[in-house]
């Protein structure tokens, strides 16, 4: 059974920073993409953050650019999620998702997958 299990959230001031984690355990981690979502109440869930299985690449909402950082560790099946300078309209629950689409590497072929995080409260006061 796949678990993935985010830490590292907490209450923090306007400006301050937070370093959220996620471990998988998942035993194929690297075949991953790794994404961190966020739902604030009365709003649907965003992605926040997304990197590819290779760690090659990485997308932000606008909202987070230049302020927060995705990354991972694939020897420690880790993500991460450093926020900088963060606001009161960070506040949400901050999510831990693992996507994987088919694909085939040499003689591997990876089925689809989907895993989701409990979550991870993060409120940032003004």
């Amino acid at each position: 059974q796949v678990h993935l299990v985010e830490s590292g959230g907490g209450l923090v001031q306007s400006g301050g920073s937070l370093r959220l984690s996620c471990a998988a355990s998942i035993m194929t981690f690297h075949t991953f993409a790794m994404n961190w979502y966020r739902q604030a109440p009365g709003k649907e869930r965003e992605l926040v953050a997304g990197l590819t299985r290779a760690g090659d690449s990485t997308n932000y909402a606008d909202s987070v650019k230049g302020r927060f950082t995705i990354s991972r560790d694939n020897a420690k099946n880790t993500v991460y999620l450093q926020m900088n300078s963060l606001k009161p309209e960070d506040t949400a629950v901050y999510y831990c998702n693992a996507q994987r689409r088919p694909y085939r590497d040499g003689r591997d072929f990876w089925t689809e997958a989907i895993y989701w995080g409990q979550g991870t409260q993060v409120t940032v006061s003004s």
